[in-house]
C-alpha cells in the first residue's frame, strides 16, 4: 500500500484508531484565523469497545453516531508498528525506501514480505554527518484492517499516522504557544495504563523517541491507594533510571543544544506524577495542558481524554509533512 500523505484540508475533521477492538476517535471543527495556531472544537469524541459483538453490528453503533461517509485520518497505536532507527542509507532519494527496506530486514517481527512501511528524517538536518532515519514498519493486515473499517463506513483515508508523530505535533502545538519552537524540549505522554512515549522534539520535528513501561499499580500507589511491593518498586526506580538515560543520552549527542525541559502528560495523574518524577530525577518537571487548544475537551470523561489525546496530535497534522 502507498502511504497517501497530500490531500485537501477541510476544517470538519476526523480522527480515530482501531486496535484489537478497540475504537477511539475525535471529531472536530478546525477555527480558522487563529494567528497560526491551531485551535479546535471538539464536537464528538469517545472509545467504543467490540466486546462480543460481530463486526457488522459494530459499524452499525458507529453509524449511529453519525460517522459515516467522512475523510478519515487514522493513527496507528504503539502496539500495531514498529519504530525503528537506522543509518540513512547512501541511495538517490528515491531509492531510500528500498534500502531501508533491507536495511531492517533482520529487525522487525514479521517477513518483509507482510509489512508496509515507510521512512522519514530523524531531526531537523542540522546534524553532522549523513544523519538517520526512523522507519515506520506495520504488518499488511493492520492497514486493511484500517481500511476494512473505513469502506464499511464509506471513508475515505488518506492520512494514517502513528502515535510519536501525533505526539511531536502536540508538544510542537504547545511550543508554538509559548513562543519556543527551536528549543529541544522533552515530552511523556501516557498512551494506556502502564505504556508511556518519551520524544524529544524541537523545530517541529522528532529527534528522540522511545517507549517506557511503569509497574502494575503505579498510579493507585501514586495516588496513595496503595502500596507497591518490592518488584513494582524496582520497576518504578527502572523506569526513572530509563528517563534519566535519555535524557544524558539527549546531552551528550546534543550538547550544543541543551534540552529545554521536561513534561508529562498522564490525564488526571498528570500533576502527581510531575511531582514524583521531579523527586526522582532531581529536576522540574511539568504538565502539558491542551485544553486551551480544544474547545470543549473537558466536557468529556478523563479517561476518554487520555485514550484520544494522540488523535488530538493527528488533527495537528500539516499538509507538507510527511508521517
Amino acid at each position: 500500500m502507498r502511504w497517501p500523505w497530500h490531500k485537501k484540508s477541510s476544517l470538519d475533521r476526523l480522527v480515530f484508531s482501531w486496535s484489537g477492538g478497540v475504537f477511539a476517535y475525535v471529531r472536530a471543527l478546525a477555527s480558522p484565523n487563529t494567528g497560526g495556531l491551531a485551535q479546535f472544537t471538539i464536537q464528538q469524541m469517545g472509545v467504543l469497545h467490540q466486546g462480543d459483538r460481530v463486526f457488522d453490528d459494530f459499524i452499525l453503533e458507529l453509524r449511529g453516531l453519525g460517522l459515516k461517509g467522512l475523510i478519515a485520518h487514522g493513527m496507528l497505536r504503539l502496539d500495531q508498528y514498529q519504530l525503528l532507527q537506522i543509518d540513512s542509507p547512501p541511495v538517490a532519494p528515491e531509492e531510500v525506501r528500498s534500502a531501508a527496506r533491507y536495511q531492517i530486514k533482520d529487525m522487525v517481527h514479521a517477513h518483509l514480505d507482510d509489512i508496509t512501511l515507510d521512512v522519514m528524517k530523524v531531526g531537523d538536518g542540522q546534524q553532522k554527518g549523513t544523519g538517520n532515519l526512523f522507519v515506520v514498519a506495520t504488518l499488511n493486515e493492520v492497514v486493511r484492517g484500517l481500511n476494512t473499517l473505513g469502506d464499511a463506513l464509506n471513508w475515505e483515508i488518506p492520512v494514517i499516522d502513528i502515535h510519536e508523530t501525533a505526539q511531536r505535533n502536540l508538544q510542537t502545538l504547545v511550543a508554538l504557544a509559548e513562543n519556543h519552537l527551536d528549543k529541544a524540549e522533552a515530552a511523556l505522554l501516557l498512551s494506556d495504563e502502564r505504556q508511556i512515549t518519551f520524544t524529544i522534539t524541537a523545530n517541529e520535528e522528532l529527534f528522540l523517541s522511545r517507549r517506557l513501561e511503569l509497574p502494575a499499580g503505579f498510579w493507585q500507589a501514586l495516588s496513595g491507594g496503595a502500596e507497591w511491593d518490592m518488584t513494582d518498586a524496582e520497576r518504578a526506580q527502572r523506569f526513572v533510571l530509563e528517563v534519566q538515560r535519555s535524557m544524558d543520552l539527549w546531552d551528550r549527542t546534543w550538547s550544543h543544544r541543551p534540552l529545554g525541559g521536561l513534561r508529562v502528560y498522564a490525564g488526571e495523574h498528570s500533576a502527581a506524577f510531575a511531582t514524583w518524577l521531579g523527586h526522582e530525577i532531581g529536576q522540574v518537571v511539568g504538565t502539558m495542558d491542551f485544553h486551551p487548544y480544544f474547545t470543549g475537551l473537558d466536557s468529556y470523561p478523563i479517561p476518554d481524554q487520555t485514550q484520544c489525546l494522540p488523535l488530538l496530535g493527528v488533527l495537528l497534522r500539516t499538509e507538507t509533512r510527511k508521517l
